[in-house]
């Protein structure tokens, strides 16, 4: 909309005149700054637009990294390209236009200059309490309503000591977080932040929200402790396991958090410590108007749509009405906010505060905490936005919509994996002309029809899509915690809790189908004879993909992951490999569980039955349910090694809902799991340790591949025919992975820098065969390397110590030169991801997981492995082909390995060697991590067999 008399803007924007100004700045803020400069200088009104510093804001954020705000968003941003020097005079004072209006520019700058004096302090319709007793909170607002509590925090050093001038007395050169709608990490020493508070003049002011305040200034953690009313079940989980859950917040007048839910539905608390804050609250399931919930059908990830914090006051709010508005109140220093599971809040600073927040999980939203893990997406919409998520249960959009602020909030090019739920009236849902969602519920067995939306847990999961089996399907990026810590988590609260396993265990058949698994293994105890399990043996163990049980002396593990094939193969390959190892008469056979029963767990007409299998032979009920082609039928083992290797060649798309599961019976290995008795050994035992590991490892990688009469040809036509059909599922693994690259790096989500990630490609050998072919120095022709047998998963947690201090520790073996009692100190586990290929890949765990990239320890297995990295049939050509091959060189290939590895182990890489984030190649990563490999590499040792 412009205003009448705007003569100016047809004349400077030509053709451009048509488009409303808010789609200009939006197409002007994709383009590059010096795209920008040029622009300006086009006509009068682009270089208005071209000079709006929102606009430069935007392009600063979209950069991020340590901010030193200088007093303009367009100086700093381009002071952080280097696009003008630090001392620069050039700044030609800003030029002004007559005949040009706009009112969007207008309100933009209103929000930008606007003061929030007026909000005179008012009770509210939020209950203020004063010393709230435990049971008092329980019983009246625990999971029921927010409540603002008084007289919680007196005794807190914080109360007199967080004020800003002696915080930044205090920690004026810490650099903190800040929080902001931007991809990007931006930081800032908390001096140079209160100089921008004082400078700024944005619509949307940055403020310091930092979940790491702790580890940064440990000393305010002593400033404050959490009330008495708020227990949290995560502190069961170490420090680093456990979600982010604690903030310290610092923000100016009109900063503030948008509409949102808190993360996994968490409850929260929130204390004021200095400044006044206004708090507007929906219930759960209410959507405010102008948010939209994105919710994706693919992989369950939640993402909001919504105004800043005051564009939402000043646009949204004043036209709701009076039974539209949320509940309200403007908290005061010294008073604490609780905020219930799944309600709505938004924040917005009233002047400048300082606060702190923690979210937990409480006996009152544990269940819905557990539920909004469950992978999918039809159950996380209906906890966030009611039954507007329900196919002919959506509100009229516009009943929250007033005239004017519509057509900003409403989308119409809804995507085919994405669901949009936008803002409504009335709590209770009516059918409506508006659909705004159009989510399937398949399992849903009752008519939702005269149903009115309810937060109860019961009412809720029955939008779970039940043919997703939780325990292994992929569970949203966007859960505050993920399965590994999640299944570590309700493992450690069903042993130290003992007095709430009733509410574990709703829980745990929320979050991973713990009832399932618990009656296939009462089955398969019953089966062989097991004892049957304890009520401490009900929940899996370990943070593996398969549940796995441990009853009285024996691991029960059920193949899970991947599907009826892959898992099928799993144990398939993991029965050839123990039958290889008697054969050959391995001494691996004595560092490994031992196998008591296998076999396929069956479910029919209700019943489950078990089929025994010792993976020789095809059984009939495998074949019933999944009918595989085998290429290698014939073979004593035809769901092996080799036909593993095929089936992951396969294109075909598994079925991971057949109700038939692999299993297999062990007996318990002695000692501790080496991921929990790591902080209890002292470095000599590490050592020997990682001795033992180096002795092992070479008997794996000794160990002859099966034997077979002839390999079928690869169906993969991107893999060149000279390539070993033994390598070829792994080449066209890494081919797929190379050309994707990018895409691969950018899904860990920051973990990698922006400028590595761009020079992935060209560091990476343009053709994957480099890293297992060479050639020779006389007649030209390639040798090839020989692939071996690999764990794949070498982590802290398939370790198992036979020995701890108060045991008799591992320096006892070097003492005594016993070395046969060194070798016993370790066993190893789970062989369901087994392998064929590059020694180098279990290398790779076993540094970054294992030794936590320590170079002793590396150097010590090394010692201990005593083989060369590159074998095959001529090993004197290889040997010479390493001195004059970039591609042979140990440690460029394992870095090879780490860019495309399926997991995110460049996590561990970056967030061990920190120096590592601001490097610009990957030859600095490479020659910091993994040069070791090259000195072991240059003095081969003799082969051994």
């Amino acid at each position: 909309m412009e205003a009448v008399g705007n003569g100016r803007r047809e004349a400077a924007l030509g053709g451009l005149a048509v488009l409303p100004d808010e789609l200009l700045c939006a197409v002007v803020d994709l383009l590059e700054p010096t795209d920008i400069g040029r622009l300006a200088c086009v006509s009068s009104v682009m270089y208005i637009l071209c000079n709006e510093e929102p606009l430069w804001m935007s392009k600063y954020l979209s950069v991020g990294g340590h901010l030193e705000y200088k007093g303009s968003w367009k100086k700093t941003t381009l002071s952080r390209l280097n696009l003008c020097s630090e001392n620069s005079e050039n700044e030609q004072k800003a030029r002004h236009f007559d005949g040009f209006n706009s009112l969007y520019l207008y309100r933009r700058w209103y929000r930008c200059f606007t003061t929030l004096s007026s909000y005179s302090f008012d009770t509210g319709h939020v209950e203020r309490k004063d010393d709230l007793s435990l049971d008092q909170f329980r019983s009246q607002y625990d999971g029921n309503c927010p409540v603002v509590l008084g007289k919680l925090v007196e005794t807190w050093p914080a109360r007199t000591k967080w004020t800003m001038q002696q915080l930044v007395h205090d920690y004026g050169d810490v650099t903190f977080r800040i929080s902001q709608r931007s991809p990007q990490k931006i930081i800032m020493k908390l001096k140079d932040y209160v100089s921008y508070m004082e400078l700024q003049h944005d619509e949307d002011p940055l403020y310091i929200f930092d979940d790491k305040f702790g580890e940064s200034t440990p000393a305010l953690l002593e400033d404050y402790r959490v009330p008495h009313l708020f227990q949290d079940l995560f502190d069961v989980l170490d420090y680093e396991q456990r979600p982010a859950f604690r903030w310290l917040i610092i923000g100016p007048e009109r900063s503030g958090a948008s509409w949102h839910v808190d993360p996994g539905l968490t409850s929260a608390w929130n204390t004021l410590l200095c400044g006044r804050k206004r708090w507007a609250l929906y219930p759960p399931g209410r959507v405010p108007g102008g948010v939209t919930v994105h919710v994706s059908d693919e992989d369950g990830d939640v993402d909001i749509d919504t105004p800043t914090s005051l564009q939402w006051w000043l646009d949204i709010y004043p036209h709701l009405a009076e039974h539209e508005k949320p509940l309200e109140c403007t908290q005061l220093p010294g008073e604490t906010i609780y905020v219930p599971s799944g309600w709505w809040h938004c924040v917005l600073n009233l002047e400048t505060t300082v606060a702190v927040t923690q979210n937990f999980v409480n006996q009152s939203n544990f269940e819905h905490v557990c539920l909004d893990m469950a992978p999918g997406h039809c159950h996380k919409g209906v906890c966030r936005a009611g039954l507007l998520a329900v196919p002919g249960k959506s509100i009229r959009d516009a009943e929250n919509h007033p005239p004017g602020t519509m057509s900003r909030w409403n989308h119409s090019d809804m995507s085919r994996t994405e669901k949009r739920l936008k803002g409504s009236g009335p709590v209770r849902a009516s059918n409506c002309v508006n659909q705004c969602s159009s989510f399937e519920f398949s399992d849903v067995h009752e008519s939702l029809e005269d149903q009115v939306f309810s937060y109860d847990i019961g009412f809720l999961s029955q939008f779970l899509e039940k043919e997703k089996d939780h325990y292994t399907s992929v569970w949203s990026p966007t859960n505050p915690i993920g399965q590994r810590e999640a299944r570590e988590w309700l493992r450690r609260l069903w042993v130290l809790k003992p007095e709430l396993r009733g509410l574990i265990w709703k829980g745990a058949c929320l979050a991973i189908n713990v009832d399932k698994w618990y009656a296939c293994l009462e089955e398969i105890s019953a089966c062989h004879s097991l004892p049957p399990p304890s009520g401490d043996e009900k929940l899996p163990v370990g943070t593996g993909s398969n549940p796995v049980f441990i009853v009285s002396d024996n691991v029960i593990k059920i193949y899970a992951e991947g599907g009826l094939g892959y898992s099928a193969h799993g144990l398939g390959t993991e029965l050839e490999f123990y039958e290889l190892l008697r054969k050959v008469d391995s001494p691996l056979i004595n560092h490994i569980p031992e196998i008591i029963a296998s076999g396929f767990l069956v479910y029919e007409d209700g019943v489950y039955r078990t089929v025994p299998w010792d993976g020789k032979g095809m059984p009939d009920v495998l074949a019933k349910y999944y009918p595989l082609e085998l290429s290698f039928a014939n073979n004593c083992f035809p769901l092996g090694l080799w036909s593993k290797q095929q089936f992951g060649m396969d294109s075909s798309t598994d079925v991971s809902n057949k109700p038939i599961w692999p299993y297999m019976v062990t007996r318990k290995c002695r000692g501790g799991i080496f991921a929990h008795v790591r902080d209890t050994l002292s470095k000599t035992d590490l050592l020997n340790l990682a001795s033992s590991l180096g002795v092992q490892m070479r008997n794996i990688h000794l160990l002859p591949l099966p034997c077979v009469e002839s390999l079928p040809e690869s169906e993969d036509n991107n893999v060149k025919n000279s390539v070993p059909r033994e390598w070829k599922q792994e080449i066209s693994t890494l081919d797929r992975r190379k050309n994707n690259i990018k895409k691969h790096l950018a899904n860990w989500g920051g973990t990698v820098p922006t400028v590595l990630i761009e020079k992935a490609e060209d560091y990476l050998p343009p053709d994957m065969t480099s890293l297992i072919k060479f050639v020779k120095d006389v007649d030209g022709e390639p040798v090839y390397t020989s692939p071996s047998w690999i764990h794949s998963d070498i982590m802290d947690d398939n370790i198992l110590t036979e020995r701890t201090p108060k045991m008799g520790s591992f320096t006892d073996a070097k003492s005594t030169g016993d070395r046969e009692l060194e070798e016993n100190a370790i066993h190893i586990i789970d062989f369901s991801d087994l392998t064929i290929g590059d020694p180098l890949f279990d290398l790779i765990p076993l540094h970054l997981d294992v030794f936590r990239g320590d170079i002793d320890l590396l150097r010590e297995y090394l010692r201990s492995y005593q083989l060369p990295f590159l074998r095959g049939m001529s090993n004197a050509d290889i040997s010479k082909s390493v001195q004059n091959s970039k591609f042979s060189k140990a440690s460029y290939r394992a870095m090879c390995y780490c860019i495309l590895h399926d997991d995110n182990v460049l996590a561990a890489i970056f967030g061990m060697w920190k120096e590592l984030r601001t490097a610009t190649s990957w030859e600095d990563v490479e020659h910091l991590v993994w040069d070791e490999l090259n000195r072991y590499q240059q003095s081969p040792p003799t082969l051994s067999t």
